[in-house]
Formats: C-alpha cells, sequence, structure tokens
C-alpha cells in the first residue's frame, strides 16, 4: 500500500511539473521571498535614516533658533543705539567743549610764557647792559683811581 502511495505522489508530483504548476509555485515563492528581503532592505534603510532624519531635523531648529536669536539682537542693539543716540550727542558736544576749552587754556597759557620769556629777555638785557655800563663805568674810576 504503501508504494501505492508513493507511486500516486510521484504520478501527481509528475503530473504537476508537466503541466508547469510545480515551476509557477516555485517561481511564486521564490517572487515572495525576494519581495520580503526588499522589504526588509528598505525597511533597514529607513531605520538607518531615522537617526540622520532626526538629527538633521534637531540641526535645523537648531539654526532656525539661532538665526532668530541673531536677529532678536539685531533689534536689541539697534534699540540700543537709538536709546543712546542723545546721550552720545551730548557728550560729544560736552567734549568739544572741554578740549575747546583746553586749547584755550592752553594758547593762554602760551601767550603767557611768550610774555614771560619777553619779560625774563628784557630783564636780561637791562641786566647785562647794567653790568656792560657799570663795567665800563669803573675803568675810568680805575684810571683815575691809578692816576692819583
Amino acid at each position: 500500500m504503501s508504494k501505492l502511495l508513493e507511486f500516486g505522489r510521484k504520478v501527481i508530483f509528475y503530473a504537476r511539473v508537466l503541466s508547469g504548476y510545480e515551476e509557477r509555485s516555485i517561481r511564486k515563492y521564490r517572487l515572495q521571498l525576494e519581495k520580503r528581503l526588499l522589504e526588509a532592505q528598505e525597511r533597514k534603510a529607513a531605520l538607518r535614516k531615522i537617526p540622520e532624519q532626526t538629527i538633521l531635523a534637531e540641526v535645523r531648529c537648531m539654526v532656525e533658533e539661532m538665526q532668530s536669536l541673531n536677529q532678536k539682537l539685531e533689534e536689541i542693539e539697534a534699540g540700543i543705539e537709538q536709546f543712546f543716540k542723545p546721550i552720545d550727542k551730548e557728550a560729544e558736544a560736552l567734549m568739544k567743549m572741554q578740549l575747546e576749552g583746553e586749547e584755550k587754556t592752553m594758547r593762554e597759557m602760551v601767550k603767557a610764557m611768550q610774555a614771560q620769556a619777553l619779560i625774563e629777555k628784557a630783564e636780561v638785557e637791562k641786566h647785562t647792559t647794567a653790568l656792560a655800563a657799570d663795567t665800563s663805568g669803573h675803568n675810568p674810576d680805575k684810571k683815575h683811581a691809578e692816576v692819583r
């Protein structure tokens, strides 16, 4: 009986092979395996891309935050400049006034020093002329003293 069953199985197998049914089922099975393999590879690639995508998304968020922060800083800086503009103008005016005052005092000091130098020069000239006159006046006295 088992031989009869075995023979029946072989006959059915040969009939399937000859009809092409077995080849189609094998091909179908192979295609299913290939499809599953491709899907698994795609899932694996997607899983690999997920960290990259999250990192890229985080980097984009950080860049956007930095840009908004830079924009806020520029706005704040412009506001500060606007706030200090009148103070800067006042400080500049005070500096000009102070510099003009210093220049004026320097000019006055230069004039005073020149006047002092002229006075000293005149005194030196008086003194030298007095000495010259005194020495020339003493010379005749010496001659008279010697003559006497």
